[in-house]
């Protein structure tokens, strides 16, 4: 989608809506100028969002829903325009999901939003002497701040796939191991792996319990009861591991203070689940 350098929304109270739209114009043209009004010019040649009833407005009747009844707002309509050559398919669908149907559904019915609420606060206040579009063009600035840290992260984790991978298909007995720590949910939850170790930023090496799946707080193989929480100085004692340092009362995560003493963790609790059934 080619993105001009100008475009058009409505003017008064502003909301998430028309904000993060304008943001994330801005991101994809740095030059692009946003006009603001209560009706769109004449013969106007820019794109025209939030107002209208063009491809980019949601206040028609028969405006689009998606398919599980959240109804598309303006910033929803670009994402689904723009998004997939952004971030590709998986990715712009999981942003979607995550970070625009809570905005769409919040401008659409009112329903509440956190971020929906930080943007509104930079409306004028009733008695404030502020300039509307002022005002507006901080909130675009925190909006299209939020927007660049959110799709680093994204471009980080697709950076990180390939290593991942590679490290996955040296794995051994369902533990994988990272020669430093890299973004490794994305391939390592869908996988067979049960484990995953890496340096600790604190010196040593972390272990970690891998979630059965996506949205679940369930692990595939967590590390035994008796450790988790247990004081420092009794888990060599409790465990068997020398080095042992750590373990979230989750179940999930453990330190230690050397690279075999992470593979022994492991390996002690794949040896508990399988005495466990």
């Amino acid at each position: 989608m080619h993105i001009p350098n100008k475009a058009f929304t409505h003017a008064g109270k502003f909301h998430a809506d028309d904000v993060f739209s304008a943001a994330l114009l801005r991101y994809l043209n740095p030059d692009i100028r946003i006009e603001r009004g209560f009706q769109v010019p004449p013969g106007y040649d820019g794109l025209v969002f939030d107002i209208g009833d063009g491809a980019f407005d949601h206040h028609a009747r028969n405006s689009p829903v998606r398919e599980n009844g959240v109804p598309y707002a303006a910033f929803g309509l670009l994402w689904r325009e723009v998004g997939e050559d952004l971030l590709g398919a998986r990715d712009a669908k999981r942003f979607d999901e995550g970070f625009v149907q809570p905005l769409d559904q919040d401008d659409n019915t009112g329903c509440g939003n956190q971020v929906a609420g930080i943007i509104a606060a930079y409306n004028p206040l009733w008695d404030a002497q502020r300039d509307e579009n002022e005002c507006f063009e901080e909130a675009v600035a925190l909006a299209l701040t939020i927007l660049r840290k959110k799709f680093e992260v994204f471009f980080a984790v697709q950076r990180a796939y390939e290593e991942v991978s590679a490290a996955l298909a040296a794995q051994k007995r369902g533990i994988v191991e990272l020669k430093r720590f890299a973004p490794w949910k994305q391939r390592l939850i869908p996988s067979k792996a049960k484990f995953v170790v890496f340096p600790s930023q604190r010196g040593g090496y972390c272990a970690q319990a891998i979630a059965a799946g996506f949205g679940t707080q369930e692990l595939k193989v967590p590390f035994p009861a008796e450790w988790a929480g247990a004081p420092e100085e009794d888990l060599p004692g409790i465990s068997g591991i020398e080095t042992l340092r750590f373990c979230h009362v989750g179940r999930f995560l453990v330190t230690v203070g050397t690279r075999e003493d992470a593979f022994a963790a492991c390996e002690a609790a794949m040896e508990r689940a399988r005495e466990d059934g």
